[in-house]
């Protein structure tokens, strides 16, 4: 097809055993940020988030609530579309599992793996994590209180015994391997792919996909005493959300294979081993990429319900505001990289990045528009080689945000953008307007032309990442809507454009109010 290429972009799909959480929102907010820059350059975009709902663990909490399982996930699943509203994501779809296009997707692609004899029923014996939905080897396990064994992820593990049927996993070891050196950009950061590598080099056995001790799943097709193991159930929703088991349909066949799953460290395993070998062995793609981002620690204490220190991003955004708080959470830290949240530093990156660089230079510039230039855009003269300078290396930001955000660099991409910011403050200083204001308006109008159109493009590609605060820069720019797309870059501002008063876009935060 003609034009650029189509997007599509997933969170995982999070397990409605608990309230969503800072982690929750870290990864839905890296893809909507993927999404909304797509978009905005041209792009054919899904973006895709959910709820995993079946599962011994999803079956545990519902019955220590008092609820039915059904009941159960419906309640949790709200809270999860709710947090979506709260923080502006851009999702085109938001799947269940519960849901019937889901069952019917998960039972066809069992019978995809079953026709091509990658099934096989047998009996399982060896160790579970409930809280994981993961099995694990004795040699991953450690010892833990009481002679209970851990396992790398913390979760107890117990013994389970039972019927099961088993994927041919054990087949896929060269296959595996093999497809990783095709694709080099498979797994990322470069830490996580060798960690997978390692993984599948050090040997794969065959993995149970069905479980008989407890109810709550996707019965097996033809066999329902066995529903299918959850992870099998919850990867397939990527391909549910593009219409299969219908390969034929033009979702499906626009959208599929996947651009990015985006994922925690702690599930790579199953996105970038079983899924890919799931998918191979129906006759499927793989996906092109799967990057495993770290977690968040709160005030450099791991972040955990015993601690009461979980982070809610909704009070987050409550005490910070929408637009600050992500534009902290992609910046602070290196993505990919663990991470901690600070009030201090969450406040910082408010009163310094944000008010002080960014918001001062947008207000103390249309203020100067409108005292000086009749409330409108200024007719520049001649550009000196300092205006094309800083026109140049705004308009340059484009591509450069395409590079970052490519390799999912966020903090890059803002590290660029506020190089540019940087630059213009520099540039307002060194060409100072208000002295220009006396000896040479026509000098200020020029100045004052090209601190706008730099406003206007720092704006419109700040969008992806604080959509709200750049939707009010580019009202006061005098940018209609249908002029914010990326295409826009490459016009200008027109002389002339009346302006309306200017108001701040990023308040100071109060330091007192930080406190506790």
């Amino acid at each position: 097809m003609s034009g650029p290429k189509p997007y599509y972009v997933t969170t995982p799909i999070y397990y409605v055993n608990d309230a969503p959480h800072i982690g929750h929102a870290y990864t839905t907010l890296a893809c909507d940020v993927l999404a909304r820059f797509m978009r905005l350059d041209g792009h054919r975009v899904k973006f895709l988030t959910g709820t995993d709902e079946h599962g011994q663990k999803v079956e545990k909490s519902a019955a220590a609530a008092g609820m039915a399982p059904q009941d159960f996930t419906d309640r949790v699943s709200r809270n999860f579309r709710d947090l979506a509203a709260a923080m502006k994501f851009s999702n085109d779809d938001f799947i269940r599992t519960t849901e019937p296009r889901h069952i019917a997707s998960a039972q066809a692609i069992w019978r995809a793996l079953d026709a091509a004899g990658q099934l096989y029923l047998g009996s399982y014996a060896g160790w579970y994590s409930v809280r994981d939905e993961a099995f694990y080897g004795e040699g991953e396990l450690s010892d833990g209180p009481g002679g209970t064994k851990i396992a790398p992820s913390g979760a107890e593990v117990d013994w389970v015994e039972e019927p099961s049927y088993f994927f041919r996993l054990s087949d896929w070891e060269g296959r595996l391997l093999d497809f990783y050196d095709r694709n080099p950009n498979f797994i990322a950061p470069e830490s996580r792919r060798n960690e997978v590598i390692s993984f599948v080099k050090g040997g794969l056995q065959d993995l149970s996909v069905s479980r008989t001790s407890f109810g709550w799943g996707i019965p097996v097709p033809d066999n329902p005493d066995h529903i299918m193991y959850v992870w099998l159930d919850a990867l397939t929703n990527y391909i549910t959300a593009v219409g299969y088991p219908d390969t034929k349909s033009e979702d499906f066949s626009t959208y599929w294979p996947a651009t990015l799953h985006m994922v925690g460290k702690d599930i790579l395993r199953f996105h970038a081993v079983y899924w890919p070998a799931f998918l191979m062995a129906a006759g499927l793609e793989p996906p092109a990429r799967v990057f495993a981002h770290g977690w968040w620690t709160n005030e450099g204490q791991k972040i955990s319900k015993s601690l009461g220190n979980v982070i809610d991003p909704l009070h987050l955004i409550e005490r910070y505001g929408l637009d600050p708080v992500r534009y902290f959470l992609l910046r602070e830290v290196p993505f990919g990289n663990d991470g901690d949240f600070s009030h201090r530093a969450m406040v910082g990156r408010m009163n310094g990045d944000l008010a002080n660089d960014f918001g001062n230079l947008a207000q103390r510039v249309l203020s100067m528009i409108q005292r000086n230039c009749d409330a409108g855009v200024p007719a520049p003269g001649a550009f000196a080689a300092a205006d094309s300078a800083l026109l140049d290396r705004a308009g340059g930001l484009r591509d450069r945000l395409r590079a970052e955000l490519g390799a999912q660099a966020f903090h890059k991409a803002l590290i660029a953008i506020w190089e540019v910011v940087g630059e213009a403050n520099r540039y307002v200083d060194d060409q100072a307007p208000w002295t220009l204001r006396k000896t040479d308006p026509a000098r200020m109008a020029t100045v004052l032309y090209v601190l706008a159109e730099t406003i206007r493009r720092l704006a419109l590609v700040t969008q992806p990442f604080m959509p709200d605060a750049m939707a009010r820069l580019l009202d006061q720019l005098g940018q209609p809507e249908t002029a914010r797309g990326f295409a826009a870059l490459d016009g200008a501002l027109e002389a002339g454009t009346p302006l309306p008063r200017p108001e701040g876009v990023f308040p100071r935060f109060v330091e007192e109010a930080a406190d506790g």
